[in-house]
């Protein structure tokens, strides 16, 4: 599959974001992937747990750069289309009906964090970097909000997405955004223990249990995901959204850096 290895290993599927040379970092081919892989696995009920990791240095360092450069040139409908994909995408990860766990390390930014959002428990390693840094290219995170707001409550994710700063693994967990933090050397024993003790339950227990906490703290619906895709796309072609997005490729600081008090 297009930048996903897909393994099974009994009644676990195990997927691995494949883009190592970029540090996995999501475009609108990985996308399309691991939405088709989510809406795949959710009808087979002999997969009793997902785990999700990333190949090489990183978990996932957000959107890729060339997927960025090509932003630049969509049209309103283009840009609302690929907005929608996206939170296709989060909603096929959220909708699981079994248990998503997440193995990271290295980066987790914007769309990569968003991906913890979503999971059910999230294993990191302690030097592991998140953060929903897309304030400071000019645009939001829009299409991951209603998980990240589900996830650690409206108050975390304000602070976070307005200061759009990175905090470290253990200011994650603190939030609640990460479920465990464990050095390089106990990553995938605390990942086992957390996987055998989901193998003790029952897996019609946990499908049963998702679908009450769906019924409880409802997933966005289609006019909501709509909402959040429409919300990106106007601020992608804003006037901060594309100096934001060529201040980033061009690795510079966007223009309104120079216009703060006591900037030089």
């Amino acid at each position: 599959m297009t930048g996903l290895q897909v393994e099974r290993r009994g009644g676990e599927v195990w997927w691995t974001l494949d883009r190592p040379e970029v540090r996995n970092a999501l475009d609108d081919a990985l996308v399309a992937t691991l939405r088709d892989e989510a809406r795949r696995v959710a009808t087979d009920a002999s997969v009793r747990v997902v785990v999700l990791s990333g190949a090489g240095a990183s978990f996932c360092a957000g959107a890729d750069l060339g997927w960025m450069r090509r932003m630049r040139d969509y049209d309103d409908a283009r840009n609302l289309e690929d907005a929608l994909a996206v939170a296709d995408l989060f909603h096929a990860l959220a909708s699981l009906p079994m248990p998503l766990v997440a193995r990271v390390h290295g980066a987790a930014l914007g769309g990569g964090s968003g991906l913890l959002a979503v999971s059910d428990l999230v294993v990191a390693r302690d030097d592991t970097v998140l953060g929903f840094t897309e304030a400071r290219v000019g645009i939001l995170p829009a299409t991951i909000a209603p998980y990240v707001i589900r996830r650690i409550g409206i108050a975390a994710a304000r602070t976070l997405f307005l200061r759009a700063h990175r905090l470290s693994a253990n200011e994650a967990l603190r939030l609640g955004l990460v479920d465990d933090v464990c050095g390089a050397d106990r990553l995938d024993a605390v990942l086992r223990e957390r996987l055998d003790e989901l193998a003790l339950g029952a897996a019609s227990a946990h499908r049963a249990t998702k679908a009450l906490l769906g019924a409880l703290a409802p997933l966005p619906d289609a006019a909501e995901r709509r909402l959040t895709a429409e919300a990106i796309a106007r601020q992608r072609v804003s006037e901060d959204g594309q100096e934001g997005l060529r201040a980033f490729l061009e690795r510079r600081p966007p223009s309104w850096h120079a216009a703060e008090p006591g900037r030089a």
